[in-house]
């Protein structure tokens, strides 16, 4: 539970920065590719600092690394509201919180929960863990708009700063006074054979591949998608109820693919998500541009937005162990991000130059295409590791 109100909170907040875009541009006369950048910069900076959040958690626990993430949420917030530059919104809304996503996500709290559930059960808490957590992204998605109803967007952020201390707590949840690495587990390898280990699987390198695509599908339809359809004529509040369904059927997505992953293999569901995303965002582009036709796009992308993250995050686990999972974790989340950079990086850069998101949907369509197929010669099976002559454990 503590683990979920955490993601809530985390996901929750992130899931709404799209709302921003046009309010933050206009008043202060930046374009697009401005706030675009620094979104960019944040995906690319969470994916990073997501490796070094992971081994931190992965050797001390989550409970710490998730306090210093709750904190660093609140100053990007706060600085979010109040930086008069590029280059301090950059700093801010990019880094800052970027680092602050890292803590407070899913590597964490993936972490926590493979260390403490059984093999046979992994996927499918993963998965109710992620359904909560896009449950809350349903709830916050009108909460930030109807802060910025209430107040100006500057206040808004800051009473977003406010709620994002509210991890603290929970974080008290998530303690592992004794960590383990799992029953029967042990920390056989050192972090460099760890990521030798990985780095030279053929599987490993797919998944990394196939979870790059998720990010860049995923953010640039969270970041670009309201501006897209205000530009089309559409009312503000047709991209808040657009998103909240993207994260209320989120949840049955992602609590579905949790309990699949307990039943089939892992890539084929991947493969089928990548594969049916690409099939709705051609629809979309294709349909006449509604109201209705969004909120039909929107429960179709949820059900496929964040279903990837428990059947990836369950192989690596089913792979390489839990010693390192948080870590490895970590660069398979890292892949995403470097995704999601180019993903909302250059639906801002493309659009102020061509005056049109068009070929960023193009590059999504290919892209979806292209994983699905990536996905499916993964191999499952646990690696068969030489073992270590007495004395040689890191």
């Amino acid at each position: 539970m503590s683990g979920a109100i955490i993601l809530t909170l985390s996901m929750g907040i992130r899931h709404g920065f799209g709302l921003w875009l046009q309010p933050i541009t206009q008043a202060q006369n930046w374009s697009r590719e401005t706030f675009a950048l620094a979104i960019a910069i944040q995906n690319l900076v969470w994916g990073l600092a997501g490796i070094f959040m992971g081994m931190v958690a992965d050797r001390f626990g989550a409970f710490l690394v998730i306090l210093l993430g709750a904190v660093l949420y609140a100053l990007g917030l706060w600085g979010m509201a109040y930086a008069s530059t590029p280059l301090m919104f950059a700093l801010t809304a990019g880094v800052l919180i970027g680092v602050a996503l890292a803590g407070t996500t899913y590597s964490v709290i993936y972490g926590v929960i493979g260390r403490n559930v059984s093999a046979n059960k992994r996927s499918w808490a993963m998965g109710l863990a992620a359904a909560a957590g896009s449950f809350g992204q349903f709830l916050m998605l009108p909460t930030e708009g109807l802060l910025m109803h209430w107040f100006d967007w500057q206040i808004a952020l800051v009473v977003l700063a406010a709620a994002a201390l509210l991890m603290m707590p929970f974080a008290w949840g998530l303690r592992e006074p004794q960590l383990r690495i799992g029953a029967g587990h042990v920390r056989e390898q050192s972090i460099v054979q760890a990521l030798r280990e990985a780095f030279q699987h053929r599987s490993f390198q797919l998944l990394m591949a196939g979870f790059f695509v998720c990010g860049f599908q995923v953010v640039f339809i969270a970041v670009h998608m309201p501006s897209y359809l205000r530009d089309h004529g559409l009312a503000p509040q047709v991209a808040s109820y657009a998103l909240a369904l993207i994260g209320l059927f989120n949840v049955f997505g992602t609590y579905a693919a949790g309990v699949l992953g307990q039943h089939l293999q892992k890539k084929y569901i991947l493969s089928a998500i990548y594969v049916l995303r690409a099939l709705v965002i051609s629809v979309f582009l294709w349909a006449p541009l509604t109201p209705m036709s969004v909120y039909v796009f929107s429960a179709a992308m949820g059900l496929l937005w964040l279903s990837t993250v428990p059947p990836t995050n369950a192989v690596v686990a089913q792979m390489f162990g839990l010693a390192h999972f948080s870590m490895l974790g970590g660069f398979v989340f890292f892949s995403h991000q470097v995704g999601s950079f180019l993903g909302v990086w250059l639906g801002g850069f493309l659009y102020d130059r061509t005056g049109s998101y068009d070929v960023v949907w193009f590059i999504a369509i290919g892209l979806g295409l292209v994983a699905g197929l990536l996905n499916l010669p993964i191999k499952e099976a646990a690696v068969v590791r030489q073992p270590l002559a007495q004395g040689a454990n890191a």
